[in-house]
């Protein structure tokens, strides 16, 4: 069956690094999209970075932007964020998400994994 697991959360300082991992199984990985998501206490969900149907081509929310890049390794079947310059407000449950190229109803959700900000 489909599989998205996420590791990596934790706690961490104002300043620092964390790099999460989302462990992927039980479908094509290639013909996904691979986004970060992310929700705070009393917050909506939000997207956080995210690939596009367009090749090479990455979206972010201004937020995050150049302190955040996501990876992907195919053979692996993995995704990654790399989250730099931490803040206290990127406090939130990340989730990955399984976007595919086809189909808008076509997706599937990690669990999530906490990521503290603090000091």
């Amino acid at each position: 069956q489909v599989q998205l697991v996420e590791s990596g959360g934790g706690l961490v300082q104002p300043g620092g690094s964390l790099r999460l991992s989302c462990a992927t199984s039980g479908f094509t990985f290639n013909l996904y999209l691979m986004k970060w998501y992310r929700q705070a206490p009393g917050n909506e969900r939000e997207l956080v970075v995210g690939e596009t149907a367009r090749e090479g081509v990455t979206t972010y929310a201004d937020s995050v932007k150049g302190r955040f890049t996501i990876s992907r390794d195919n053979v692996k079947k993995m995704v990654y964020l790399q989250m730099n310059s931490l803040k206290p407000e990127d406090t939130a449950v990340y989730y990955c998400k399984a976007q595919s190229r086809i189909l808008d109803h076509d997706f599937f959700w990690g669990q999530g994994t906490q990521v503290t900000v603090s000091s």
